[in-house]
């Protein structure tokens, strides 16, 4: 078979999207070449901020410190609601960038370090779409002592994941609802992010985990009840955010009501210690 009929399978994430050469998959991050998927927004930085770490959101990470916060393009989800899809849903042609090689990441991450940054947090799109540019550059940052934080939807299969969560040192993750049809509505799988999640728990890695309440949607008491005890049997310490949806992209839903999220909450707290709202 010619390369140009062949076809490389991506192994980052649960879609395994079969690529023909110069194809790109689902999360517009990455293609196919020479018979390997590679991410093709490898050093492509969209987004670059000194955030305060409790955005990402982190309560229980060295609260009070900030981080350098930075984005690429893409995503491996296709939530109607995300609040940054112009960069999530984007790819190389929809969006502007600067090259921003790890080493240098690395640099500006020492700078920011002086201003009391405490490391890196790859966020604001879904990073690990990115996975090898991730991976370099956690690799320098740990070397150098800084911090790696990962915001993520947490669709990553086993292999990659367990070689990553060496070099990270805190992870806020999406659990998205706790219904494969709620996933399959926003385009993912349920029990990946649940063993993503369990996964980086067991290799220490400090976990905490939002969940955007949307109307309608999953905001069901019993779901809730689900959701906190699959945390709670991981480590009841585990910190859960109950985030208020707003209208947003292309979901018009009226917001999620302050009596919802506080409801939720009572139900999470019969699981777990610390449950917090955001976005309100």
């Amino acid at each position: 078979m010619s390369e140009q009929g062949a076809v490389a399978v991506c192994s980052i994430c649960p879609h395994h999207c079969r690529l023909r050469e110069g194809e790109v998959g689902r999360c517009r991050a990455r293609a196919a070449a020479g018979g390997h998927v590679h991410a093709v927004n490898y050093g492509r930085v969209t987004s670059l901020a000194l955030d305060p770490i409790e955005k990402k959101p982190l309560y229980h990470f060295h609260p009070g410190s900030c981080i350098l916060s930075v984005g690429s393009y893409g995503c491996n989800l296709a939530c109607p609601f995300c609040q940054n899809h112009e960069i999530s849903q984007a790819g190389t042609r929809e969006t502007s960038s600067v090259t921003l090689p790890p080493a240098r990441l690395l640099a500006l991450a020492q700078e920011s370090h002086a201003r009391g940054s405490i490391g890196v947090a790859f966020t604001y799109n879904e990073p690990l779409v990115g996975y090898e540019y991730v991976l370099d550059a956690a690799r320098l940052l740990q070397a150098a002592g800084l911090a790696v934080v990962l915001v993520t939807n947490g669709q990553i299969e086993v292999a990659p994941l367990l070689r990553l969560l060496p070099f990270v040192d805190a992870m806020n993750i999406d659990l998205k609802g706790f219904t494969q049809s709620y996933y399959a509505w926003l385009g993912g799988d349920l029990e990946t992010t649940k063993r993503t999640i369990a996964c980086a728990v067991a290799a220490g890695v400090h976990v905490e985990v939002t969940t955007l309440v949307v109307p309608g949607k999953n905001d069901a008491a019993e779901e809730m009840a689900s959701e906190a005890a699959f945390l709670a049997a991981l480590s009841i310490d585990l910190p859960l955010h109950l985030t208020r949806y707003f209208p947003r992209y292309r979901l018009g839903l009226p917001p999620t009501s302050r009596a919802t999220l506080e409801r939720l909450r009572e139900v999470a707290r019969q699981s777990l210690r610390f449950v917090h709202l955001g976005n309100v």
